[in-house]
């Protein structure tokens, strides 16, 4: 096996991965990108696109549901065939990557597909189906392998046909029945969409409410949703055992308590195998969560590292961010570094959570001196026109020292975008007296972030 000189080697061509890899090899570097799965990683095929479409299609659902309180009469029958058909042929091009290969080739960058292992600082061994390349990086090695779903070790779990994002993302029959193991955000999205195209589900969450990495009136107002919809939900429970006959699984809960349903999907966080990656090579621990980075993406000389693994948050608006930041830097051009007070985030279940900043727990825990102010999305004047299906609640958390926002939790029906301009606060650091003083147009969802502060300055 011969070495093979190039400048950069980017393992993993997630959405990070891939616009790094680009960048690089436009600006004249040899690049070779290396993923042993589809480029452009989870979010165009198994995440993101796909996901999103298919809650497009419940909340069209939804709404048709609603016309009898709005406009008269609506007869709905669910059909799951158009949404697996969009799947397939608008997002995925069932599950080719050919488009995105052709995309990165066509910035100058060289693919090869295999699993890739640092050897040695600098050196990166790939195995093929036509056998071991091994590539000297003159320049840098950047990191972006992404994560794969994390199944518990349940007892009678493995060898069962259970779902995760995946197969639930492929499947062109929603199931009769279904328990859904995870209260995040995949959990929750997945749990909304069956359910409103006829599944029974049930959703199980070991933590003792939803969402729990946002605010609690968040995680309560989504259950309260739910359980709206005839979707059951059980909080702070245990699974001890699960068995599966060939038709139907049954779940066994602390307890002894047994639930069954035709569908299992796990839907419990991902995880990075950091050992087969290697980076051990680098002196860096392989048996944690993730790599450490500096503000520029360095985990250690010759090396960067972006995307999940950098525990910098899940998402790939992240690492598209950091890929930017990373290639900087190997280009040796300026560049401030990463600034992550307001890394926003949206669960797009129906209300949409979104979240930006801190929670009031964790500011609280940072010593911030916290002030709240929060309103009523429902009571809203927009909330008033919407009507059915105008669940929502703005949160605002102040360093009331400072006199600026350093976190928001924006939920209702346009709750991603409502989340742009307090991200935009955050971010900036605007003083919250300011905010108070805008001009919010009427009559719009947004228009409640001035009674949010207004709350907030009555405190």
């Amino acid at each position: 096996m011969t070495n093979e000189p190039v400048d950069v080697v980017v393992i993993g061509l997630g959405p990070g991965g891939e616009a790094c890899a680009a960048r690089l090899a436009r600006e004249g570097l040899s690049v070779v990108g290396v993923d042993a799965r589809l480029v452009g990683g989870e979010c165009p095929y198994y995440a993101c696109i796909p996901t999103k479409m298919m809650i497009r299609a419940a909340d069209a659902l939804a709404e048709a549901r609603r016309v009898g309180e709005l406009a008269g009469s609506a007869t709905v029958r669910s059909d799951w065939g158009p949404v697996a058909k969009r799947i397939r042929e608008d997002a995925t091009d069932d599950w080719d990557d050919r488009v995105a290969v052709e995309r990165l080739e066509q910035a100058g960058a060289r693919f090869v597909r295999g699993r890739a292992r640092i050897t040695a600082p600098g050196e990166v061994t790939v195995s093929t189906s036509d056998g071991e390349r091994r590539f000297q990086a003159a320049k840098a090695i950047v990191v972006n392998p992404g994560t794969d779903p994390a199944v518990p070790s349940i007892p009678g779990l493995a060898g069962t046909p259970f779902w995760t994002n995946r197969e639930a993302v492929q499947t062109t029959l929603v199931p009769g029945s279904m328990i859904v193991l995870g209260g995040g955000p995949v959990g929750c999205e997945f749990t909304q969409v069956f359910s409103r195209f006829g599944a029974e589900v049930t959703l199980l969450h070991t933590r003792e409410r939803l969402l729990p990495t946002t605010e609690p009136e968040a995680g309560r107002l989504l259950q309260e949703c739910f359980a709206e919809e005839g979707i059951t939900v059980r909080t702070g429970v245990s699974v001890t055992g699960v068995s599966h006959d060939g038709a139907t699984f049954t779940v066994r809960l602390d307890g002894g308590e047994t639930l069954s349903a035709e569908c299992l999907l796990v839907a419990t966080g991902r995880h990075t195998d950091l050992a087969a990656l290697g980076v051990g090579a680098y002196g860096l621990d392989e048996s944690g969560k993730g790599i450490e980075v500096d503000e520029r993406l360095r985990a250690a000389p010759g090396l960067w590292a972006i995307g999940d693994v950098t525990g910098k948050g899940a998402f790939t608006h992240m690492s598209i961010y950091q890929a930017d930041i990373a290639a900087a830097d190997i280009l040796g051009r300026d560049h401030p570094g990463a600034v992550y007070r307001a890394v926003p985030s949206v669960t797009f279940t129906d209300p949409e959570v979104g979240s930006v900043g801190l929670t009031e727990a964790a500011a609280r825990q940072q010593g911030i001196s916290v002030r709240i102010g929060t309103t009523d999305l429902a009571a809203s004047s927009r909330g008033f026109i919407h009507g059915p299906g105008n669940d929502g609640l703005l949160k605002l958390v102040e360093d009331a020292d400072r006199g600026v926002l350093v976190g928001a939790t924006s939920v209702g029906p346009t709750g991603g975008e409502v989340l742009s301009a307090l991200a935009v606060a955050v971010h900036a650091e605007v003083p919250t007296a300011m905010l108070g003083q805008m001009i919010y147009a009427y009559p719009t969802f947004h228009r409640a972030i001035g009674a949010a502060v207004a709350d907030l300055a009555a405190r």
